[in-house]
């Protein structure tokens, strides 16, 4: 019996991060995908500038204005998740400071923020926002419990 292949997972980097335990981290995106009854086939994070989510932000979104995240769903029909997350590696060290957090803990909210997206989280309403903030909390939790 041949076994399926794990989802692929995938970090690109524009900017310089310091991103360790990357093997743990792809995991546990895997993870969330089947704890939340999502099947995944691909995810690609890029790692980018503010100028850079910027301009995607222009020309995809039609907003001008800076932002920490864009996720993509380009998924077919209703078949397994395929997505792009773009994360401006800028935004996130502002929010850690502004959020007195370490710089780690936001990337990986804001990694485990696009997923959760793709897995039909939503966050415009203050009802969908607190159940977004709530399932980021249970995936890093769950991402510290499996640190070693």
């Amino acid at each position: 019996m041949q076994r399926k292949p794990s989802p692929l997972v995938q970090f690109h980097f524009l900017e310089p991060v310091s991103l360790t335990q990357r093997t743990l981290v792809k995991e546990v995106i895997r993870d969330l995908f089947k704890k939340e009854k999502t099947p995944l086939e691909q995810l690609q994070y890029i790692f980018c500038s503010d100028e850079y989510l910027l301009q995607i932000n222009k020309q995809y979104l039609q907003h001008d204005y800076y932002t920490d995240i864009i996720t993509f769903d380009l998924s077919e029909n209703s078949g397994p998740v395929t997505g792009e997350i773009y994360i401006s590696i800028d935004r996130v060290k502002d929010n850690a400071q502004a959020f007195k957090v370490s710089f780690k803990q936001e990337l990986l909210r804001v990694i485990f923020h696009g997923a959760l997206h793709l897995c039909g989280y939503k966050d415009k309403s203050k009802i969908d926002e607190v159940a977004m903030r709530k399932a980021e909390d249970k995936y890093l939790q769950y991402y510290l419990s499996k640190v070693k």
